[in-house]
């Protein structure tokens, strides 16, 4: 049924972008990109579930898995500043630059000196905080956390030319070859040398440093792949970059760099914040359970990344109707399927704890309040998308703005009081006002608003579904309870979702299937 929806979305989204009244852009590019980026994503969530969820936990202590959550924390904040907003520019801008010989006017050549500048400063900027940035709750924390602390600058460059290489092939039309790399190449390789670590007797300090090397790879693999695809030019434009267009291009990166570095520090202000406030070992046990809250959110990435090309286009040719139904389709079916996978996540609870060393139990509710935040955003669509490209973009900087505060404030108060548990609730209680501040900006000033009583029926269909699977009894393995209990969530949720018509999507899906199964006549 899931495999029916996704097919079913895919034809629904092939006019999301019409060039006029009665054109629509042909079905190819977004089939393929979504399809493809669809198995790259399933494939890196399993690839992340053996390494993260499983492996990691059981080969290192709870303080040296910290010691990776607290590099890549550092690593992606510093990275994010890195760019200096420029990926923003990539991604609103590129239009206007591009050519049909493929030097785009010196954009490449702007685009690295830009990339390389901001890694240059934020490394600095990096190194002279360092010690302040690590230092956490005790001082044999921050002794180990010391003897890495400077592998965090090559991950910063890492960071900031990926980003950069990343935005450049979403805006040739392709945002799947980034996620390759980085989702399956990268994490094929962490596989590959946790398996050499546990079959040799390699010390933690070269793991990290190897770690460190294969968190660069997929920015060396896109580099290569650019420079193959004849992309990779250096050549100038000078004359090109007109007084008006400069300024644009200064506003655009000014006002990015709030809304990315603030995206960043949202995703890792947590870790850092309970490093310093409880310790490393917490640090550890909090990135390993947030991993498998972040599950619910995975369908959504690639269709966002590819949305926000077709949704500027949209507002360029100022089709409001479009955009609308942009918004309810992003907004319906994400929640159907996101709150499929949160049910999963909280009726398999127990059998996560059989998977996870019994260190790891204080993270049972990390779990719940991330996958439940993640389904508010989920929840929330392509709004995000719809502001950030939208005339009105700069208000998304402040929304983030205030998303940061209030996670940092919330964590200020709960992390003292309910430790990990505390900065997952922070999480959540934030994101719920982001959300709510994002749908009433948009009905404010356009009457954008994506809810329907579908919403309301998948909400009605997740508790019934739950509390149906509440009431099995455990069976006697773990993983054929994990199997029977999803399997009979997964066709109740769906047969109920079909049954009582949630969404055009699902309905479709659930006929595709019929065909399939040869139930109804073609």
């Amino acid at each position: 049924m899931i495999k029916a929806m996704m097919k079913s979305c895919v034809v629904s989204w092939a006019c999301l972008l019409p060039l006029s009244g009665k054109y629509c852009i042909p079905l190819g590019i977004i089939q393929r990109q979504t399809i493809t980026g669809s198995v790259v994503s399933y494939v890196g969530v399993l690839l992340g579930f053996v390494t993260t969820g499983l492996m990691l936990p059981h080969l290192f202590t709870e303080a040296e898995n910290g010691v990776i959550k607290i590099l890549v924390a550092n690593a992606a904040l510093f990275g994010q500043l890195g760019t200096i907003g420029f990926t923003g520019v990539i991604s609103r801008m590129f239009t206007y630059f591009r050519g049909k010989k493929g030097d785009h006017h010196g954009f490449m050549r702007l685009t690295l000196i830009v990339s390389l500048a901001g890694s240059l400063v934020t490394a600095v900027v990096f190194y002279l905080l360092r010690h302040w940035l690590i230092s956490g709750s005790n001082e044999a924390d921050n002794l180990m956390l010391g003897d890495f602390v400077l592998l965090v600058i090559p991950m910063i460059f890492a960071n900031v030319f990926f980003q950069a290489f990343d935005n450049f092939y979403k805006v040739l039309f392709d945002a799947v070859k980034g996620s390759l790399y980085r989702e399956v190449y990268q994490r094929i390789f962490t596989l590959l040398l946790i398996i050499g670590y546990f079959y040799s007797e390699m010390s933690f300090f070269v793991f990290i440093v190897l770690y460190v090397a294969g968190y660069a790879l997929p920015t060396v693999m896109l580099m290569l792949s650019l420079y193959r695809d004849g992309e990779l030019k250096l050549t100038s434009d000078p004359g090109f970059l007109s007084p008006s267009l400069q300024k644009e291009m200064i506003s655009v990166s000014l006002f990015n760099i709030v809304i990315g570095f603030s995206n960043i520090a949202i995703l890792n202000i947590d870790s850092l914040m309970i490093n310093k406030m409880v310790g490393l070992d917490d640090t550890g046990i909090y990135g390993i359970t947030y991993f498998f809250g972040t599950l619910v959110v995975i369908p959504s990435r690639i269709l966002m990344k590819i949305s926000s090309t077709f949704i500027a286009e949209s507002w360029k040719t100022g089709n409001l109707d479009q955009i609308k139904d942009i918004y309810y389709r992003t907004s319906i079916n994400q929640f159907v399927i996101g709150s499929l996978i949160f049910i999963g996540l909280w009726g398999n609870l127990p059998n996560i704890y059989h998977l996870l060393p019994d260190s790891y139990a204080a993270g049972g509710w990390v779990i719940i309040l991330i996958a439940l935040t993640n389904l508010l955003e989920m929840l929330g669509g392509a709004s995000a998308v719809i502001i950030s490209v939208s005339p009105r973009y700069k208000a998304l900087s402040y929304m983030m703005v205030m998303l940061l505060l209030l996670i940092v404030g919330t964590n200020l108060v709960f992390i003292p009081q309910w430790g990990i548990t505390g900065a997952a609730l922070a999480s959540l209680v934030s994101y719920a006002v982001y959300v709510l501040v994002r749908f009433a900006f948009l009905y404010h000033h356009h009457r954008f608003q994506p809810f329907t009583a579908g919403h309301l029926k998948v909400v009605a269909i997740t508790l019934a579904t739950y509390g149906t699977q509440y009431l099995l009894p455990e069976l006697p393995h773990f993983i054929l309870d994990i199997f029977i209990r999803s399997l009979i969530m997964v066709l109740m949720f769906s047969a109920l979702s079909y049954v009582f018509g949630v969404s055009e999507e699902v309905t479709r899906g659930g006929l595709w299937l019929f065909d399939k199964a040869g139930i109804r006549k073609q």
